[in-house]
């Protein structure tokens, strides 16, 4: 361990030396104009990169948006270049008309193995292909839109407002990020194999410690893509330390809480032919019904349902705190359609009703312009090829579209980019428009699209209708923006403290 300790001091103090002396004693390379990136002989970007790395996602947006075309090429020393695109023509490229030459990749794929395994969201080709199939047919059945929003009613009633109310009633501050991702990873659970972990109402030990080890997983998996060298990390897996001895502890823990559920479930599998939840359609699938295979479908589907929804709302009601008029203009169109169909506050809402949510709807979308919960995805280039922009990709590079910088491009979404306005997305009508995946790559784009995407609007309708019109929330320090933590998804470093109060009706 000290051995790696010394070699790490030596190695930096080393790449420092040579930064002071690139940085102040030579200029950046004629290419720097073109590609936006500060760039140094033999060190390429790595210098600007070690500088600005944690605040990975500013660094990279103020680039983009200086560049012509909203796209900047980044290399670094060991072969690793790529490009960045905040350009929606590039975006559509990659994710939709030449598809097939930018997969996943094996540098992505290897990152998340030990986490994700061949689960759905870190496979390419066949593999990806029988998955999607299945879960496509699964997403798009009204037994599973019926049982998740059973589940999310059940949710909201017997364990969200009595903790609100709580809250209330005893002034003491909650933090509603952790609520919220409690919330979720109970819906998904129940959605992807029909367990209930009763993590939000306190009940289940083992399962919060699957959430715990699952976050943390999440946490310190996202930090092997800041790596300046790789090969640091591997020394770190191969002698168990630091950062990747956590997150083998922490995967240890997901993988033994997931496959107790499986083996459970495959040896009671005759009891459970009828159930709606996506394990049920996996296990009757003939390709594979390995516990690996539907271990590492099931965990994909954790991470896909905990925690992109948690995401949106905590920046959601973050936004919200400091806007009254928007509050009051969700709270008219909740009052609207309460009186059109004879409901009382406090009566859940059928599926017509949530559609009928079209402000609802677009200040949320809003949100997630600003604070998308997956900010960047990254790509593999299988061959040369040119961006519509002109931008010439090589085979091997990494391409990286830039959902997070997207939002904040005046090119797409005007000089009023930087203001959150959810008229934006209405239209004369009233009603919520569509904007193209390819200029709002919240929900990805392409083949790849999310097939969760209409039970996320859902959830996340149905958790702020039933706050909205019975709570007040009152976030800490709520005309500050709180510093984000770069996970899988866009977290709120340190929670969302806020004060709950019953909304006087």
């Amino acid at each position: 361990m000290e051995l790696i300790s010394s070699l790490q001091s030596f190695l930096f103090l080393l790449f420092l030396s040579i930064y002071v002396y690139f940085y102040f004693c030579t200029t950046p390379s004629k290419s720097s104009k073109l590609n936006g990136f500060k760039t140094y002989p033999i060190l390429g970007t790595l210098p600007e990169f070690l500088k600005n790395r944690h605040r990975f996602l500013e660094w990279t947006t103020e680039i983009l948006r200086n560049c012509p075309t909203n796209t900047a090429v980044f290399r670094r020393p060991g072969k690793i270049h790529g490009v960045i695109t905040a350009n929606p023509s590039n975006v559509e490229h990659m994710l939709k008309t030449n598809f097939e030459n930018y997969p996943k990749g094996e540098r992505f794929i290897s990152l998340l193995q030990d986490f994700l395994g061949g689960g759905i969201f870190n496979v390419d080709g066949e593999l990806w292909k029988v998955q999607r199939k299945t879960a496509s047919y699964a997403f798009n059945t009204k037994s599973l839109r019926n049982f998740a929003m059973e589940n999310v009613r059940l949710e909201i009633q017997t364990r969200l407002v009595p903790i609100l109310s709580r809250a209330s009633e005893t002034g003491c501050r909650l933090d509603l990020q952790d609520v919220l991702e409690r919330f979720a990873f109970d819906n998904i659970c129940k959605m992807a194999f029909n367990v209930d972990p009763a993590c939000l109402g306190g009940q289940g030990k083992t399962a919060t410690e699957f959430m715990q080890a699952f976050e943390d997983a999440a946490t310190l998996i996202s930090g092997r893509f800041l790596y300046a060298f790789q090969f640091i990390r591997n020394l770190k897996k191969f002698f168990n330390i630091g950062s990747e001895r956590r997150v083998r502890e922490s995967i240890a823990t997901v993988h033994n809480f997931a496959d107790n559920i499986i083996k459970c479930r495959m040896e009671n599998s005759s009891d459970h032919q009828q159930d709606d939840d996506l394990l049920s359609r996996f296990i009757g699938n003939e390709n594979n019904n390995s516990p690996e295979f539907l271990r590492d479908i099931i965990i994909s589907m954790i991470l896909a349902g905990r925690d992109t929804t948690s995401s949106a709302l905590s920046w959601f009601f973050w936004i919200l705190s400091s806007r009254p008029n928007v509050q009051s203009n969700i709270l008219r169109e909740l009052e609207t359609i309460r009186v059109r169909n004879g409901k009382s506050i406090g009566d859940a809402y059928g599926l017509d009703q949530l559609r009928d949510m079209h402000y609802l709807q677009a200040a949320i979308s809003e949100a997630m312009r600003l604070y998308p919960p997956v900010p960047v995805d990254t790509k593999a280039c299988l061959n040369d090829d040119v961006m519509p922009d002109g931008t010439v990709v090589r085979k091997g590079w990494f391409v990286t579209y830039h959902a997070y910088a997207m939002g904040r491009m005046e090119r797409i979404w005007g000089e009023d980019c930087h203001e959150y306005l959810p008229e934006r997305w209405l239209g004369e009508d009233g009603t919520c428009q569509q904007e193209s995946a390819f200029r709002f790559p919240v929900f990805h784009a392409g083949p790849r699209m999310c097939l969760g995407k209409d039970l996320a609007f859902i959830q996340m309708k149905s958790i702020a209708a039933c706050v909205i019109e019975r709570f007040e929330i009152d976030v800490q320090d709520k005309d500050t923006c709180p510093a984000h933590l770069l996970s899988m998804t866009l977290r709120i470093k340190g929670g969302l403290p806020v004060s709950v109060r019953k909304r006087c009706v």
